[in-house]
Parts: structure tokens; sequence; C-alpha cells
């Protein structure tokens, strides 16, 4: 239950446009196509980036061995293809877990910079601002849907790692 609660809080702050730069945070790509969870992801980066043009977003993910290209590019190249300003984009296409994700984000930020958006799935977002707080970044949250064919499995293996994180740490 309290994976539950942490789960639930993890979606709020609602993003206003507040913040100049957004991190959406990678998942699987199946060769050069987004996954149906990346593409709900970007889906709802799309809509938020419409609403908000003055944010510059940040794509975050590395290559795994099964995909051709890295999270970064697959969603450089959606966006691209949806509409968005290639100038807006920065990519991090080295990370390999959340918690890179978002160090490795960070270091792209200006120094200044001290508050982000985190757009990732509802399900992912506790633990992503878990990890940023402890990383010392501010954040506020855009939630993607998550894949129905998908929800039971992902949200049981996220409450696992949110344990984990209560735990052990990352």
């Amino acid at each position: 239950m309290l994976t539950g609660k942490w789960m639930a809080e993890g979606q709020s702050p609602v993003a206003n446009g507040e913040n100049d730069y957004a991190i959406i945070l990678g998942a699987k790509v199946n060769g050069e196509t987004p996954s149906l969870a990346l593409r709900y992801r970007l889906e709802a980066a799309l809509e938020y980036a419409r609403e908000y043009p003055h944010v510059k977003l940040i794509l975050s993910g590395g290559q795994g061995d099964d995909e051709y290209i890295s999270e970064a590019e697959a969603m450089r190249r959606y966006l691209v293809e949806n509409g968005i300003d290639e100038e807006r984009l920065l990519l991090e296409s080295a990370s390999t877990s959340t918690y890179e994700n978002i160090l490795l984000s960070k270091e792209l930020l200006p120094p200044s910079i001290r508050k982000a958006t985190i757009i990732t799935s509802d399900f992912h977002l506790a633990r992503a601002k878990s990890i940023a707080s402890d990383l010392d970044l501010q954040t506020d949250v855009v939630a993607a849907n998550t894949p129905k064919i998908v929800e039971l499995k992902m949200r049981l293996r996220e409450r696992l790692a949110l344990l984990k994180n209560f735990l052990i740490g990352n």
C-alpha cells in the first residue's frame, strides 16, 4: 500500500511551463522504433512542448544491446517528425538506468538551473522525482499514460524498485 501511495504522490506537482527545461526519460526502442511506452511518453512531451514553446527538452536514454539506435536518438527523430524544432532538443545518450538518466541529464543543464520538469510514465514519476531530489534537482512532472498491455508488470516492477530505493538507495 505504501508504494501505491508513493506512486500516486509522484504525479504532482503538475508542470505548468515554469521550468525552462524538461527531461524526457527513455524507454525501450524496438530496433529504431519507440516502444509503446516510449511513444506514450513522447505524446505527453509533444503536448507539453506545444503548450510551452519556450521549454527545451532533454532526451535521455542510451542504447541497449538489442536497440539499433539510442533511446535519445529515437526520441529526437519522433519529436522532429512531429514538428518540434531540433534547436529545442538536447540529447543524453549514455545512460542505462533512471539514476543515470537524471544524473547525466542534469549535467546538460546550465549551471544556474536547479529546477526541471520530468516527463515519464505515470508509475515511474515517484522514483524519478526521488532520484532528482537526491541529486539536488527540484522537479515538477508531466505524467504519461502507461500502456494497458504492460501496466500490471510495470507497476509491480516499479513497486519493487521503490522499495529498493527506500531500503538501500539508488
